[in-house]
């Protein structure tokens, strides 16, 4: 210790940094105080406490409030003056404080003191004032007994040094009566840091020094699931606390908002765009990035009107895009659309993009995951929300898209399937549920209990697509597998296992949702089945 000393009661000392084995030990001890205005912790001037400092014992009895010693009120005598505390909200103190008020009795305990909470609840008429943080009773003689003879309660026996039975506590905010503060000792941290971070919308508060989480029943369930046995609690939780903090109530996906940028000159054709397709009722994907087609080349030709340019200007402007940029293939022929959409459908200028050059697609094969970096994959995700959706993208054959849209309606227990509803192409169709991924989803469910969708963001709503592809890479990174392979990648890994375990490509197709079989037939070219029977004519030769 850098720095100690007493004051009002309290033990007040400086400690390092760098010495965390004695900062754990500081959180473990009752009635542990950090006070960041000054840099320092403080615990209650207990004959233990002075000891474990190193402070000198002193010979008198450790001071105790006067009004604790005040006779009780009678009828007809004079009330004793007892010196009211203004207790002030927002604001926590471990020190105990009493006050009287009227008819009334304040009494604020240690929020390490469980005992003397469970004694103050036993009297008849206690309430609990979240704004003062402080205990009440009614004021007549025999709760002034009661309340002596609870503040006289002698303090628990603190851990001793050197003691390898650490326990994470957690207790009521002091400031925000919707969260609960995780206090977690340097010696559990290893072992429990992870699953503390899978806490739904828990903080790490670098100025109190401890985890805030939302007192909800999820919260709740949680923690009794997952740190059972190592968990002290400092309260008794309310089970009436909402399943979600208010705010987070669960609701449809909110319809997609493009992002506002710059208008070009003639903006006026990207809006008449626009209306065109969504009357064509295309996906807000298609939208968007027809949008952004049409008015880069409106910009780049941005003294002349759409309408009067010529088709050698078209023709340019792919040209410049393709030498200067070196746009792909899949670039060039969404450009080439969005311009023909927009002529033909727009303007009633089709000669201007009739027979409009389209590029040749590459045949490429997809990257594909073998069975042992899936499993790797799958072990890395510790969540258990975010392990159930990389298992379901590979035990399903799911686009990115689709997971996210998933509800609680579309699983399909007894028949061990998977409805998915308005995928790519506004199609739908059912897929297998895996009795693996089955019993994970009951698991999942027990514990999150979603209300809509079936994987709920943080404010209740739909998943967000970015959300699953920062999981996938977060995986992928722990697990060392290929580093090119993506969340689709998954899909591509599922088609593939099935083809080399020697399901039918029409199956396979119809779990797909493939339109044409040519799709589907791309993984014949990347499965190992029937390779132990190929054989090189080098193998022959005699050298």
């Amino acid at each position: 210790m850098q720095e100690k000393f007493v004051k009002k009661g309290r033990i007040f000392f400086k400690i390092g940094p760098e010495q965390h084995d004695l900062i754990a030990l500081v959180k473990m001890k009752p009635g542990k105080f950090w006070h960041p205005d000054i840099k320092m912790w403080s615990l209650p001037e207990t004959p233990v406490n002075r000891a474990w400092a190193g402070l000198p014992q002193t010979t008198a009895a450790p001071p105790v409030e006067q009004h604790t010693d005040a006779q009780p009120v009678t009828d007809g005598a004079p009330r004793p003056q007892i010196p009211v505390q203004n207790i002030q909200p927002q604001q926590h103190s471990p020190e105990t404080v009493a006050a009287l008020e009227r008819g009334r009795i304040y009494y604020r305990i240690d929020i390490a003191r469980i005992e003397r909470r469970a004694a103050i609840k036993r009297i008849e008429g206690c309430e609990w004032h979240p704004e003062r943080k402080a205990w009440s009773v009614p004021d007549t003689p025999e709760n002034w007994e009661k309340i002596k003879a609870i503040h006289r309660m002698p303090p628990p026996e603190s851990q001793p040094t050197g003691t390898t039975s650490a326990r994470m506590s957690v207790r009521p905010h002091p400031q925000n009566p919707h969260l609960l503060c995780l206090d977690l000792p340097l010696a559990l941290i290893k072992e429990y840091l992870k699953t503390v971070k899978n806490i739904h919308g828990r903080r790490w508060d670098q100025r109190w020094m401890w985890w805030e989480l939302p007192y909800t029943r999820l919260t709740l369930r949680f923690l009794r699931k997952y740190f059972d046995g190592v968990l002290r609690w400092d309260f008794v939780p309310d089970e009436n606390v909402p399943e979600r903090l208010e705010g987070e109530e669960a609701s449809p996906a909110q319809p997609w908002q493009p992002q506002q940028s710059k208008p070009a000159r003639y903006e006026a054709a990207v809006t008449a765009l626009e209306q065109c397709l969504l009357l064509k009722r295309y996906s807000w994907r298609t939208v968007k990035s027809y949008k952004n087609s049409l008015r880069n080349f409106i910009r780049f030709y941005d003294d002349t009107k759409p309408s009067e340019l010529t088709r050698k200007q078209i023709n340019d402007y792919i040209h410049h895009l393709i030498k200067e940029h070196r746009i792909t293939e899949s670039y060039q022929n969404q450009i080439c659309c969005a311009l023909k959409m927009f002529y033909c459908e727009v303007v009633n200028q089709a000669e201007k993009v009739e027979g409009l050059v389209q590029a040749k697609k590459p045949q490429k094969i997809p990257q594909v995951l073998t069975e042992g970096e899936v499993t790797r994959l799958l072990k890395a995700v510790d969540n258990l929300k975010h392990r159930c959706i990389l298992t379901m993208i590979y035990s399903a054959g799911l686009r990115l898209g689709e997971v996210t849209k998933l509800k609680l309606t579309d699983l399909q227990f007894e028949q061990h399937r998977i409805f998915v509803r308005d995928a790519k192409g506004k199609k739908d169709r059912c897929t297998i549920l895996a009795q693996k991924a089955e019993s994970l989803l009951k698991e999942y469910l027990a514990l999150y209990q979603p209300v809509h969708w079936l994987f709920e963001g943080a404010d209740g709503g739909q998943y967000s697509d970015r959300s699953v592809q920062a999981i996938f890479t977060a995986a992928k990174e722990q697990s060392r597998i290929n580093p090119l392979a993506t969340t689709h990648t998954l899909r591509h890994s599922f088609a593939t296992h099935l083809l080399e375990k020697g399901m039918d490509l029409r199956n396979i197709q119809e779990l797909l949702g493939h339109e044409s079989s040519k799709t589907t037939e791309i993984y014949t070219h990347i499965t190992k089945k029937s390779w132990e029977k190929l054989k090189s004519p080098l193998d022959d030769l005699e050298l």
